[in-house]
């Protein structure tokens, strides 16, 4: 048996942060909106900012293609909504074929109750191999009013 004391500090401040792919250095992005004051590196990159919101309502797809493919094994999604009370859904998927076919990992569903409920993070373990797109695809209300998506982070191991 192998074994590890850690501090309080490393037990909540989540995994190392070399364990996370450096985005910005291997993929192009695709988006169907964004405001420009909250841009989409600022969900992607680490202490770039404040997430993504996009500049219109409704849906909302992103799109990362990577420069080579990807093994991955650990996504994580965090959204916020710190004062409309919604019902959002969210689709991820990936395509081992530049986009031509797309395998769905999970669709959720999500009530945001403000003040109370404003956080959703989702920590998903997958096992995929040859990942070239990763596909993030939001309704940011299911109930057809006129919210607007947000990412506050999405990171990738």
């Amino acid at each position: 048996m192998r074994k590890r004391v850690i501090s309080t500090a490393q037990r909540q401040a989540g995994p190392p942060r070399e364990d996370w792919l450096n985005l910005e250095d291997m993929v192009k992005v695709e988006i169907t909106s964004e405001l420009a004051t909250h841009p989409i590196e600022d969900a992607l990159l680490e202490g770039a900012g404040s997430g993504w919101h996009a500049e219109h309502p409704g849906e909302q797809t992103i799109r990362l293609f990577f420069d080579r493919p990807q093994r991955l094994s650990r996504i994580r999604l965090l959204f916020e909504e710190p004062e409309f009370e919604r019902t959002q859904e969210f689709a991820l998927r990936w395509s081992p074929d530049g986009g031509r076919s797309f395998r769905e990992i999970v669709r959720q569903q999500w009530n945001f109750s403000p003040p109370g409920t404003t956080r959703e993070l989702e920590d998903y373990r997958v096992e995929l191999a040859d990942v070239t797109v990763l596909e993030l695809s939001i309704t940011p209300d299911k109930g057809g009013g006129e919210a607007r998506a947000s990412l506050s982070q999405m990171r990738l191991a």
